[in-house]
């Protein structure tokens, strides 16, 4: 039976003398004040070492022991482990314990602890000290102050690196849609009557009214159609219009509708429906035919017209006004959209430019049939324009450049 003082802290009881009794062992037919005594003094030993063993845990270990032979060390062992251990970090500590105050054994060494180090390599989005000829990102913490610089760097001037870091921003880039009523009508719990439903509970409640049924018109996003101009000088800025195509076509897929605009108009609808936008940018280069060429709008205005689709549609022509053909043409053309379409948005490259002035025959004669005029150079410039696409106010260009 042990003399009651604790371990101190860090040290353990002395190996017992060869002919001695171990500190807690106790006679082949101990009473329970003997038990209890020992059960005690084991519960100080491992408070002293750093186990939680309260006195809840203490009382436990004696109704354990109650049910198990004491001369057992095998039930004694497990009595005390399942009983007097808060968890995994206790194990080690009740087995040491448990060997020095019950077997009079020194117990082994603690393991010591484990150092697990775990290195994180965050790749910066954008290196700006990265040469335009490419090379390796470094692998440097990105700030957000270089995030938001790179929102408002003009997508012509970026290096590989940043480019490919805007494409993966527009990939993310969800928004909601302007909503529009449909002809078709839903239960409402305000709205005009609707007749048919009002009559059929009536019959089925013998002809008696008990309740007017109501409507309410359905709202359904509107339909966007995207031109992108892709002639030679759009092209530093027509794949990241085609992008933000994709993005828009992935948010609304039923929609959007987008064709390219060159020499000829080409519908890329089918071709951006792909899910990863680097299939779809390759599928839209097999499928249009006049990349980096000339710009006829006014003739590719005429043949979209011919089409159902601007009909009561968002119309966003993102190009930047230089005319190849008749500029009256162009100007006729845009009357006519502006008639049949719910709103004409116009999003020019170098609008971002505070000295540029659209002085360009097609920018004149477009410009008087314009809903909104934005500026289509930047990420910052592409998250205003699908906050108006959502019906959204939006900050002005020179709120933009001051931001900027």
């Amino acid at each position: 039976m042990p003399d009651g003082r604790p371990a101190e802290p860090g040290t353990w009881p002395p190996a017992s003398d060869a002919g001695q009794t171990a500190p807690g062992a106790w006679p082949a037919a101990p009473d329970a004040g003997t038990v209890a005594g020992v059960a005690a003094g084991f519960a100080r030993t491992l408070r002293a070492a750093g186990v939680a063993a309260d006195h809840h845990r203490e009382q436990s270990f004696l109704r354990a022991l109650a049910h198990l032979d004491v001369a057992c060390e095998r039930d004694v062992y497990w009595a005390g482990r399942v009983t007097m251990c808060a968890g995994p970090d206790d194990l080690s500590r009740y087995d040491r314990c448990f060997a020095a105050f019950f077997g009079g054994r020194r117990p082994p060494p603690a393991r010591p602890a484990m150092t697990v180090t775990v290195t994180r390599t965050v790749a910066l989005p954008y290196d700006p000290r990265e040469p335009e000829t490419g090379g390796e990102q470094s692998a440097l913490p990105a700030t957000a102050s270089e995030v938001e610089v790179l929102r408002h760097r003009d997508v012509a001037h970026l290096t590989e690196a940043e480019r490919r870091e805007i494409h993966r921003m527009l990939a993310l880039l969800r928004d909601e849609r302007e909503r529009r009523s449909s002809r078709r009508f839903r239960p409402s719990h305000r709205g005009d009557l609707d007749g048919r439903r009002t009559v059929r509970e009536a019959a089925r409640r013998g002809g008696d009214v008990a309740r007017l049924r109501l409507r309410a018109h359905r709202d359904r996003p509107r339909r966007v159609v995207v031109v992108v101009d892709v002639s030679g000088s759009m092209a530093p800025y027509a794949d990241t219009l085609l992008r933000f195509a994709h993005a828009l076509m992935r948010a609304e897929p039923g929609a959007t509708e987008v064709f390219s605009a060159g020499t000829r108009l080409t519908r890329i609808t089918a071709e951006l429906r792909r899910r990863d936008p680097d299939a779809a940018m390759r599928a839209c280069s097999s499928a249009i035919p006049d990349w980096s060429g000339g710009t006829r709008l006014g003739e590719e205005l005429k043949a979209l017209l011919r089409l159902p689709h601007p009909r009561g549609a968002t119309v966003v022509i993102a190009s930047d006004g230089w005319e190849r053909g008749s500029a009256d043409l162009l100007g006729a053309q845009m009357a006519r959209l502006s008639r049949i379409a719910h709103r004409v948005i116009w999003v020019n490259p170098h609008k971002g430019d505070p000295a540029y002035r659209p002085l360009t025959a097609g920018m004149r004669a477009a410009l008087p049939y314009v809903t909104d005029f934005v500026a289509g150079h930047s990420l910052a410039a592409f998250e205003n324009l699908a906050a108006l696409l959502a019906g959204r106010s939006v900050r002005t260009e020179r709120e933009v450049a001051a931001d900027a």
